[in-house]
């Protein structure tokens, strides 16, 4: 099995490694590193216009990748981090990332409940990270199957067991403080709006 050793020695040198979230497996790069995204939407056959989001070890270094953080994205990162929720939120001007999309002007972040995900970020930085299958396909639960499905277009597959759950729900939250979810997942609508209530 991988170590940790591994997979930051892979992410050091721009490679894409497969992870345990709370969640669902996921592949992921050091986005600082250059040509570590570009390998990434080529490993899952992503389009670039799909912005991929990251990963953070806490909420500190989630929120430094921000421009100006909404009131609404700190009160739900009160509330479900870390968790399965993903804030798309202002970007901080000059941040150096690029993680596809359609602008620059928003970023998505998420602290996961995983504890390896959570220490990979604390020693290497926060992760470009989406689910470790080919764009379109479903999720494999297991390590097994990501290798069946990914084979060698990943440096290292870090085995955390079975990882099955629905992937995190995605919000955005802008300056003008409108809040909107873009996609249901782990944390139902609902409880997103009774955390703002």
């Amino acid at each position: 099995m991988s170590t940790l050793d591994e997979v930051v020695e892979a992410l050091a040198a721009g490679r894409p490694v497969v992870l345990p979230t709370d969640t669902v497996y996921g592949v992921a790069v050091d986005p600082s590193r250059p040509g570590a995204t570009d390998r990434l939407f080529e490993v899952k056959d992503r389009p670039t216009e799909a912005a991929l989001p990251v990963l953070a070890a806490d909420v500190d270094q989630a929120f430094a990748l921000a421009g100006d953080v909404p009131a609404a994205a700190r009160r739900l990162a009160d509330a479900f981090w870390p968790g399965g929720l993903t804030l798309v939120v202002p970007r901080r001007p000059g941040l150096g990332y690029d993680l596809g999309g359609l602008d620059d002007l928003t970023i998505g972040v998420r602290v996961p409940d995983h504890d390896v995900v959570r220490a990979l970020a604390r020693r290497v930085g926060p992760l470009a990270a989406t689910s470790a299958n080919l764009h379109g396909r479903p999720t494999p639960g297991t390590a097994a199957g990501v290798v069946a499905e990914l084979g060698d277009r990943v440096a290292v597959v870090l085995d955390g067991g079975v990882c099955a759950g629905a992937p995190s729900t995605v919000v955005a939250c802008t300056a003008d403080g409108s809040v909107t979810v873009l996609r249901e997942g782990r944390i139902p609508s609902a409880d997103v709006h009774a955390a703002l209530a």
